[in-house]
């Protein structure tokens, strides 16, 4: 009787040993070779569930936004207390979030020249951006959003404050405490209920 095989299983293990190669060395260490040994897999049979390493670094790149949309979930949840939970939670306020924060800041170094991921990340941001809006849009709708600032500024703000925040807590984690963090989201939190 043949052996049975579980590919989705085989392939979630190529992407966790290619993520952990990630991790410590950056899309450098991830070589084809590198990654069947970590995966304990011959380098050949890595093609039988990804076509090239390409393929396999996206599908990483893919669980790194994965991770941070659930992280982010905010079901349930409406106006400015969602928008306040979606903020939060984006933040690298915890090993795994600092983790995934250092992996998306290696992709988005590798998407400057990979046409692919770069498209990948903007879906992604257009995504991100549309719930910020949507979300700001409620707040207002609901009277606890008063600023005269325009949203797109307010969306600015808040993709900028996200991103900057998970790029220092990597480069300059003396510079973007969590303490520091969590004061830059009240003070901009306190200007959205203010006329």
């Amino acid at each position: 009787m043949p052996k049975i095989i579980d590919h989705d299983q085989r392939r979630s293990d190529i992407i966790d040993a290619t993520w952990e190669l990630i991790v410590k060395g950056g899309i450098e260490a991830a070589t084809m070779r590198e990654i069947a040994s970590a995966a304990g897999f011959a380098n050949g049979a890595l093609k039988h569930y990804f076509r090239s390493k390409e393929d396999i670094i996206e599908a990483t790149y893919e669980r790194a936004l994965a991770m941070m949309n659930e992280y982010v979930s905010i079901e349930g949840r409406r106006g400015l207390d969602a928008l306040r939970a979606m903020c939060e939670a984006a933040m690298p306020i915890d090993e795994d979030r600092i983790l995934a924060g250092r992996i998306l800041l290696t992709f988005w170094h590798t998407s400057l020249c990979n046409p692919k991921l770069h498209d990948k990340y903007l879906e992604h941001l257009r995504a991100w951006r549309g719930t910020l809006h949507r979300l700001i849009g409620e707040g207002r709708a609901d009277g606890d959003i008063v600023t005269a600032l325009p949203d797109e500024q307010l969306v600015d703000e808040i993709v900028l404050l996200n991103a900057g925040a998970n790029v220092m807590s990597l480069v300059g984690p003396d510079f973007s405490t969590l303490e520091l963090q969590r004061r830059h989201l009240e003070s901009f939190f306190e200007r959205l209920t203010r006329p």
